[in-house]
């Protein structure tokens, strides 16, 4: 269990470098366009909640796509 917080806090520490999270904005976005209906905007953004689309995004966006945008100074969104 030790070694599981230890991983768990190296991530964070390592990998949580704060960048503008642009993967997560550019599903996000893509979300609000996807059809010309806002209810059905709707239901694609709790669709992707439920599926996990989102989560994963984030969780990249926060271990991969920040820590590169903080080194390089370049956000691979843009």
């Amino acid at each position: 269990m030790k070694s599981l917080r230890a991983l768990a806090l190296t991530t964070l520490v390592l990998g949580g470098c704060y960048g503008s999270f642009g993967a997560f904005h550019k599903v996000h976005d893509w979300n609000g366009h996807a059809t010309g209906n806002k209810v059905a905007n709707s239901g694609i953004h709790a669709l992707l909640w439920i599926v996990q689309v989102y989560e994963l995004v984030l969780l990249g966006d926060l271990i991969i796509f920040n820590t590169v945008e903080f080194a390089t100074g370049d956000n691979p969104f843009r």
